[in-house]
């Protein structure tokens, strides 16, 4: 069977609601047998990990930076205490959603540091993978991993990647693999289109972060949304036809992206090779 993984896919978002369900239930008849669902702030710990065994899925704990201007040192002394309580939990797969954003004004950019630097200490700790936000900030983010890390590799994922041919080099020379998702299908995204034709097969997962960065045919403009036409829902189940774009651009098919990609989110989060043999044995619980 063809396998799809979600490598990031934020199910707990209230835009789901109680569709949640129905939507990974699409999603599974599309074979997409896994979603790694991360936390954003400590407040949805517990729910990212009870929607992950729920659905038999997986889930990563961190606190986004976009959440840390309300976040506390009570935050990070909570996600030790997870990380902690549940490190046989074959569904914890990583320490994420964490990082730096540069893009939104009005964020405290020592305060961002301050919590990535420390949750990359708790994934050391730990020997967790990473689940990395990028977004404006690739370099940064890289100095942090080598501070932190030293000459040891990382595992882990740039979530959303959307750097230059030698932010994607540095980041691979470090151990993580590059998330591709809704934005590669847009045509007029062409440097990003063009670095995922040329990267190596094994340096590339899929993902959506659904219900964010729809593909091109959700997508809506801003005059259509004001003229009443809704903004389309990204959903896991769209990540078939995102993985067909991808293959159009590497001059591959589906099958081979989705077999390619399922192998490096492996790779990436170890753990999960233990949840996609049982999900592929027991569909009902994908």
């Amino acid at each position: 069977m063809v396998a799809y993984i979600d490598t990031h896919c934020h199910l707990d978002a209230p835009e789901f609601g109680d569709e949640m369900p129905a939507v990974r239930a699409r999603a599974a008849r599309e074979n997409v047998v896994l979603c790694v669902i991360p936390a954003v702030a400590a407040s949805n710990f517990d729910t990212v990990r009870e929607l992950a065994h729920r659905q038999g899925d997986a889930y990563a704990l961190g606190i986004h930076p976009l959440c840390t201007g309300e976040a506390s040192e009570a935050d990070l002394q909570t996600l030790a205490a997870e990380l902690d309580a549940r490190r046989d939990d074959p569904r914890l797969v990583a320490v994420g959603e964490i990082g730096l954003d540069f893009f939104v004004d009005g964020l405290d950019a020592d305060k961002q540091a301050h919590f990535f630097h420390a949750q990359l200490q708790l994934a050391r700790k730990h020997d967790l993978p990473v689940v990395i936000h990028v977004r404006r900030s690739v370099d940064q983010v890289l100095k942090h991993l080598r501070q932190v890390g030293g000459t040891t590799p990382w595992r882990g994922i740039a979530h959303a990647f959307n750097g230059s041919e030698q932010q994607a080099a540095a980041c691979l020379r470090l151990g993580l693999k590059l998330g591709f998702g809704g934005a590669v299908t847009f045509e007029r995204a062409l440097q990003l289109r063009r670095l995922a034709a040329s990267l190596p097969d094994d340096a590339i997962v899929l993902e959506t972060d659904a219900p964010d960065i729809p593909p091109h045919w959700l997508y809506r403009t801003q005059d259509e949304r004001t003229a009443g036409q809704p903004q389309g829902r990204n959903e896991p189940g769209e990540l078939p036809k995102i993985a067909e774009v991808l293959a159009g651009l590497r001059g591959g098919d589906g099958v081979e992206v989705a077999r390619m990609t399922t192998s490096n989110a492996l790779s990436a989060l170890p753990k999960l090779e233990a949840l996609i043999s049982l999900s592929e044995s027991d569909p009902s619980r994908a």
